[in-house]
């Protein structure tokens, strides 16, 4: 198979679990929530079907952390217009919640500036601003623990991604600098997690999920691991078992629990 096909192929892949009246869902594309230097980004927000007019719902942000351009470069999309996060939009808003997916061009300030959006026009947005988590997978995960600085969040959920560096390790440093995402190196105190980790995944990437989980817990962080022993990198939409079906659920579950109880 050509690169060309792998990366349209990469770019269609669909989550591997699906839930009834995700076709149903609305969405609202192109809505502005920055303008900088002449260029306006713009973000999509997944609204659950028949939801009443006035009403406020928890959100979900869908944190990116590569610029637009380089994702172009080699899927021929945004992240935000990647099958995987069209179906995670869906996914959330299924599950009585809105998605919300964003353009970007700066990823360490641009989630700033959608979360302060957000808060902003909550109203116009039918979003509760005080019930609103997060949600990234692998190198758009460091945008997000920094993002939990300062910003009020109920909960976040970090899939197979790359952490944080501890004194004498430079793995995500590395690892950012090798294939391009945003590496703020800063992490907030942390609301609920769920991580999830996948076995198969590289050793290095894993070592820094492993370490983060003892230290959390070392503190007391409230944190749910979910270890897929056999799962590949992207299980969410590589591996189509009934595992990764499971943990898809676990996911929605969880953050249902989080910003709607």
């Amino acid at each position: 198979m050509g690169t060309s096909r792998k990366r349209a192929d990469m770019a269609q892949a669909r989550v591997v679990y699906a839930m009834p009246g995700m076709e149903r869902v609305v969405v609202r594309h192109g809505v502005p929530y920055q303008t900088d230097h002449d260029m306006t980004l713009t973000m999509d927000v997944y609204t659950p079907p028949g939801t009443a007019h006035g009403a406020r719902l928890p959100a979900v942000t869908f944190v990116f952390g590569y610029p637009d351009a380089a994702i172009e470069a080699r899927l021929g999309s945004k992240l935000k217009d990647v099958g995987q996060y069209v179906c995670w939009g869906r996914l959330a808003a299924s599950s009585g919640l809105i998605g919300v997916t964003y353009e970007t061009a700066q990823p360490e300030s641009d989630i700033h500036a959608v979360l302060a959006h957000i808060r902003e026009h909550a109203a116009a947005l039918g979003i509760d601003a005080d019930r609103i988590g997060l949600w990234a997978c692998s190198g758009n995960v460091p945008v997000a623990l920094a993002a939990l600085t300062g910003e009020p969040v109920r909960c976040a959920v970090l899939y197979y991604g790359y952490m944080l560096d501890w004194p004498g390790s430079h793995i995500v440093t590395e690892a950012a600098q090798r294939v391009g995402f945003a590496n703020p190196c800063a992490a907030g105190t942390f609301d609920p997690l769920l991580v999830a980790r996948a076995g198969r995944d590289g050793v290095r990437l894993n070592e820094t999920i492993d370490r983060f989980v003892r230290e959390a817990r070392s503190r007391d962080v409230p944190l749910t691991l979910v270890d897929y022993a056999g799962g590949r990198h992207a299980f969410d939409i590589v591996d189509d078992t009934e595992r990764s079906r499971q943990i898809v659920r676990q996911t929605l579950a969880f953050m249902r629990a989080q910003l709607l109880e």
